[in-house]
């Protein structure tokens, strides 16, 4: 039945018939005395739809720019056939052409509401913009030649397509079908000419004439071709070749931009040779020679003002000995040229003017500059040409994101609080004008709560992001890095123990949203814990702990007994004060065989710290070298603010430290936190009895070692000992039953040792010592081989259920900043230890004797172990940072298939119980004498139901692994619900979330499926294929979040977001941005009296007559495919998101149907008016002249 049930479930049958199923097997696992209480589950599977929702950052690796002036909408196209549009802040729009081919071209049909693209594989596009999801209407698929570079003028309907082979082809964009019109090559060069002129690279019509074609070749010539004679009215050749021409408005020069950097003007009419050659960066020679050749231009553009000097604007031509110089624009106006530097390459630029029409003068007001890694624009109109402020979250990839969180429904005071402290941040400098890219409407928010993205980055910075409503702002930036010393100069490598590059990078963010208190974990083996305030502060001392956490085993046995303990303990100073916490402890940096020891990674720096409102740095806590071995990287993190502690993992162990008393509470490997004794043990031993310590336990915090040795030597059920960090001495509680060491036996008194001492006990004879290290020893090395067994089993099945060009993915795990330098251990070594993969505080039932519950911490590890440590915290207020809290392991709960990812807990109504958690309070203000007070008598107590809950009700734990969720009935531990999520796979990310009032697991697996399964009853609700894991960037960054939304790293520089809210999906055609928007297109330029007279203005071209079917014929069919786009009545439909989107579509329609309409009725009404009035004056005319003769007029 078990099988059948499995696969039912891989197979994503029914949910009725794998409940079905499921309820035989719970069945059999409880029999019908011993039945858990019913909860009933509100969730369905129709509460589930997966869809993408928005996709936000820099468009990656772009390629093409357009942008539409009476729209003021400005598109991106990438290599991978992305298409980002962008409008007013808040508006932006992504669609992909499902080829995949790179986008080389953008064209806008300019207040048409469509665009055309041009993609590498040699095929054009129409999409249409006028509805929220654009899609395409029509595509052309050139079979014969390549395309190199398309030409729309303004109020046409033909397009020009320029080809590899130096052909015109000329395309209806409403039919989207090929006129018979061609400009072939040879017909358009001089017929004496021998070569050939290579791919088209530039198309334009004369401003000034619709008939004249300049046609640009990539060798170097330009051809001024005649539409209507079809035939080259002039040929202008030169020696380099083109990389672009651009055309002065009045149409009687046109400027070009070649190899070697010059830029030549031509006359029209004097073919001959250019008016000017421009060097712009090359140094002019004395003797009258040509300047030294350049860099190639790119790009020029030629525009002019009404009042002074054009501007030239031109990228590239730098002089070849600038090496290094950064990418550079150059703006000429005039006599004076200004060249702006770049932080990245440039890929294309536009200049924005004011009028749409080309034969007007121009006004150009700013310079749109498409970056590698950015989106630049340029004030034109300002002195020293400042850039605007940009509005778009285009920053994600400041530096890489290397961890990603995501918050919904945070408390609402929360985004206005970050965006108070960043307001601080901005820089300055910039334009004081408005951003112009301000077209399309912003869509109708339903979303009432406020979600907040965490990104954490190489370089050490953390980042929050206001991603409510389907937008995204940044708010605040932190810099983690800040509290380092940084190497100055290329010999001093202190950063570089674990990792080559980014040693702040962050690998882990715990953060609180209700408290605010923040904690990361960087790849260097460092935890740093923030608080925020709102008030700015200098810290004197940065307060740092140094851990010493190590998984350490003792091969070698010595016959004199001077070996190392098997489960060391480092131990600092034995000073019966506590030690305050400092920033520089003076650590030798060596061990007495040379290696390197007590040395953590990075330094903290010694000087004061001034701290901007924000973030501030609470405690530092750093791992330190052990015997030449650097730290192993963090595996988990979790803070609590309720209880003052932080708690993290990696493959050595857990370290515990209360960062209110600067204290470290519990440093275990994970040998000793299993305990040598069965690690499948069900009925570990109350630690209650713990906490009735001696008399000197119980009055003083810190002991002396002998006070130590003295104390165990005398206990009975449980071992305490205090064990001192290099800054600090800290307290630990643990069962005998779990270390498996008996009264008088050595291992206690070398538990208070350093790890290089190697004396041994006076107290105990050295045959008994070597019996005891004998048979600890055994234990280790069987309880190590077994788990190096597991290991390898796990990671075969992980390679097994992805494709073979991933699996050397896996093996490196694609983490070039988390890879050790560390050569005397093993890679094998290491991944075949049993790390710690998931922390959870929370207040429940510890034990299965226990009536109440009370705070613990549940440890998951790697190998799929659950433990559990009771914490035993002092009152509230003053007392809290005098007395000490106690930790004791209560050993193994359960076990699961693979590593545990998450847990959670539920009352016996089945909701969600959050950890507890202090509201955030300003800490920089002093309190008043009856806050104080309060402060004394309030302890910590949760918010969660559990604390108002009687003693006869019972909670649950939901645990995720890898392979499995589990449902755990407490305080009898019993398995109340179990579900196998993947046999040939495995979870990568696994979150239990709230969703229409209820809750539920949310699973995404390395075989691209997203899964969610109700609470408590783990019945799938959904199970959809979205993805496939392509790299460990979406393994990382992937993360589910309250209310049916999920979000992971897309690209290295975009944030895609997701929905699985059935919801959500139905509203989000409402939530989206309008894109087009009725403007009215500007009046075209007065030609004037004279020019009117004598025919000096524009000439029309009547292009339908000349490239339409009747006249030019048919286009070979072989040429081009056209093929019939989805973006039509049926694209629309398919766009909307159920009944509610159809309706509001339809309505819409109708609103702008009567519109229409009533203007139509407006205008007739005034034409009407208009030939009455008429008819009227000449009534009254022929009334008056009726009787008069000529010669009296």
């Amino acid at each position: 039945m078990r099988k059948f049930n499995i696969r039912k479930v891989l197979d994503g049958l029914t949910a009725g018939s794998s409940s079905a199923s499921q309820q035989q097997q719970l069945q059999q696992q409880h029999p019908p005395g011993n039945r858990e209480p019913e909860i009933q589950e509100t969730l369905q599977s129709e509460h589930f739809q997966l869809c993408k929702t928005v996709r936000h950052g820099f468009p990656y690796q772009p390629s093409a720019l357009a942008f539409d002036p009476v729209q003021k909408i400005l598109a991106v196209g990438t290599q991978t056939g992305a298409l980002r549009l962008f409008g007013r802040p808040g508006v932006e729009c992504y669609c992909q052409h499902d080829s995949g081919a790179a986008v080389i071209q953008l064209q806008f049909l300019i207040n048409e509401g469509a665009l055309v693209s041009a993609l590498a594989d040699d095929t054009l596009h129409l999409w249409n913009l006028r509805q929220k999801r654009p899609a395409i209407l029509h595509s052309l698929k050139f079979c014969r030649e390549r395309v190199t570079f398309c030409h729309l003028p303004f109020q046409s309907k033909w397009l020009y397509v320029g080809t590899e082979r130096g052909n015109i082809h000329i395309v209806n964009v409403e039919s989207f079908t090929l006129s018979g019109y061609v400009i072939m090559w040879n017909k358009a060069i001089e017929l004496s000419s021998k070569s050939h002129p290579g791919p088209v690279v530039h198309i334009s019509d004369n401003p000034m004439d619709e008939g004249k074609l300049l046609i640009g070749f990539e060798s170097g010539t330009v051809v001024l071709w005649d539409l209507k004679s079809k035939k080259a009215d002039y040929r202008y050749t030169y020696d380099e070749a083109i990389h672009s021409v651009a055309w002065h408005h009045e149409g009687k020069q046109f400027i070009c931009s070649h190899s070697d950097g010059t830029l030549t003007i031509w006359n029209v009419r004097s073919p001959a040779k250019p008016v000017q050659t421009i060097t712009p960066h090359g140094k002019q020679l004395k003797d009258g020679k040509k300047p030294e050749p350049c860099k190639p231009i790119l790009k020029v553009e030629f525009k002019t003002t009404r009042p002074g000097e054009p501007f030239i604007i031109l990228s590239g031509g730098l002089s070849y000995d600038t090496v290094g110089r950064r990418p550079c624009l150059t703006v000429m106006h005039g006599k004076s040229t200004a060249v702006l530097e770049m932080d990245y390459s440039i890929v294309d630029f536009l200049t924005l003017c004011e009028t749409p029409y080309p034969n007007d003068f121009q006004e150009p007001y700013a310079v749109v500059v498409l970056l590698e890694k950015d989106l630049v624009l340029i004030d034109l109109a300002q002195n020293g040409y400042p850039i605007f402020e940009n509005p778009y979250p285009l920053s994600i990839h400041e530096s890489p994101v290397t961890c990603c969180e995501y918050f919904a429904d945070c408390p609402v005071d929360l985004i206005p609080a970050l965006y108070s402290v960043g307001a601080r941040q901005k820089r300055q400098g910039y334009s004081k004008k408005e951003w112009p890219i301000n077209g399309g409407n912003w869509g109708l928010g339903a979303q009432s709560y406020s979600e907040i993205i965490i990104t954490g980055h190489a370089d050490g910075s953390v980042k929050f992001w206001d991603a409510s409503a389907i937008n995204l702002q940044v708010l605040y930036k932190l810099k983690t890095s800040k509290v380092f010393e940084k190497s100055r100069n290329k010999d001093d490598k202190p950063n570089t123990d674990i990792v080559d590059e980014d040693p702040y990078a962050i690998q882990i963010i715990s953060w609180c949203p209700e408290s605010r208190m923040l904690c990361i974990a960087g790849v260097s083996a460092h935890v740093i814990i923030y608080r925020f305030s709102k008030q700015e502060v200098i810290t004197e001392v940065i307060p740092m702990l140094e851990v010493r956490l190590l998984y350490e085993i003792s091969d070698v046995e010595s016959p004199e007994g001077e070996q190392a303990p098997p489960l060391p303990t480092p131990v600092g100073s034995a000073n019966p004060q506590p030690a305050p916490p400092q920033s520089h402890p003076s650590t030798s940096s060596s061990s007495s065989d040379g290696l390197r020891d007590n040395v953590p990674c990075l330094k903290v720096k010694n000087s004061p710290l001034k701290q901007s409102p924000g973030y501030q740095t609470e405690l530092v806590i750093q791992l330190v070298w052990v015997s030449g071995e650097p730290p192993q990287q963090i595996t988990s993190l979790a803070v609590n603010s309720s209880y003052g502690l932080v708690v993290f993992g990696n493959c050595s162990g857990i370290a515990m430290v209360d960062y209110l008393q600067k204290a470290v509470l519990l440093n275990l490997g994970t040998i000793e936190l299993c305990g040598s004794s069965d690690p499948y043990r069900r009925e570990p031993r109350s630690p209650r009895k713990s906490r009735q310590p001696s008399g000197d336990l119980k009055e003083t915090a810190v002991f002396r070692d002998d006070v130590c040795r003295e104390n165990i030597s005398s206990r009975e059920e449980q071992v305490q000992w205090l064990r001192s960090s290099v800054t600090g001495e800290f307290k630990v509680t643990v069962n005998t039953g779990l270390c498996d060491i008996s009264e008088g036996t050595v291992a206690p008194e070398d538990r208070c040792k350093s790890p290089t001492s190697g004396s041994s006990s006076p107290h105990n004879s050295d045959d008994q010592q070597k019996v005891n290290n004998f048979i600890e020893k055994v234990k280790i090395k069987s309880r190590k081989f077994s788990k190096m067994v597991a290991s390898d089993i796990a990671k075969m099945s992980r390679k097994l259920s992805l494709p073979t060009d991933l699996k050397p993915d896996l093996d490196i795990k694609d983490n070039s900043f988390s890879r050790s330098r560390s050569s005397s251990v093993t890679s094998i070594d290491k991944e075949s230890r049993e790390a710690i993969s998931a922390l959870h505080f929370c207040e429940t039932f510890t034990r299965k004797a226990d009536s109440a519950p009370s705070p613990c911490l549940w440890v998951g590890t790697t190998l799929g172990t659950v433990l559990v440590i009771a914490l035993n915290l002092p009152p509230g207020g003053e007392q809290r940072l005098l007395q000490p809290v106690i930790v004791s392991p209560s050993g193994t709960i359960l076990r699961l298939k693979g590593a545990v990812l998450r847990m959670a807990f539920l009352d016996s109504t089945g909701c969600l119980m959050p950890p507890a958690y202090e509201s955030w309070k300003e800490h920089n203000v002093p309190e008043e004498k009856d806050e104080k007070e309060k402060l004394k008598k309030r302890r910590p107590v949760s918010v969660s139901p559990s604390s108002s809950q009687e003693i006869s009700e019972n909670q649950y734990a939901v645990i995720c692994s890898e392979k499995q969720a589990k449902v755990i009935s407490l305080p009898t531990q019993n398995c109340a619900y179990k579900q196998n999520i993947t046999e040939t796979s495995f979870v990568l990310r696994g979150d239990i979330v709230s969703l229409s009032n209820s809750i539920c697991l949310a699973c995404f697996c390395a075989n691209g499926h997203i899964m969610t399964f109700s609470l408590p009853s783990l019945r799938p609700l959904l199970d959809v294929y979205y993805l496939p894991l392509t790299n460990m960037r979406i393994a990382r960054t992937f993360c589910f979040t309250n209310n049916g939304q999920a979000l992971y790293l897309v690209s290295p520089t975009e944030i895609q977001r997701l929905t699985y809210s059935q919801e959500t999906c139905e509203n989000l055609q409402e939530m989206l941005g309008e894109l087009f928007t009725p403007v009215e297109t500007p009046e075209a330029p007065n030609r004037g009296f004279f020019k009117g007279l004598f025919g000096g203005g524009a000439q029309s071209l009547d292009r339908e007559e000349l490239f339409g079917e009747s006249s030019s014929g048919k286009a070979s069919r072989s040429l081009a495919q056209h093929i019939p786009g989805p973006g039509g009545i049926e694209g629309v439909k398919g766009a909307a998101s159920g009944v509610v989107g159809e309706l509001a579509r339809a309505r819409l329609a109708l609103d702008e149907r009567g519109q229409k309409l009533s203007d139509l009725e407006e205008r007739t009404a005034a034409m009407l008016s208009s030939a009455d009035s008429f008819s009227k004056h000449a009534h009254e005319m022929m009334l008056k002249y009726k009787d008069k003769k000529w010669y009296q007029f």
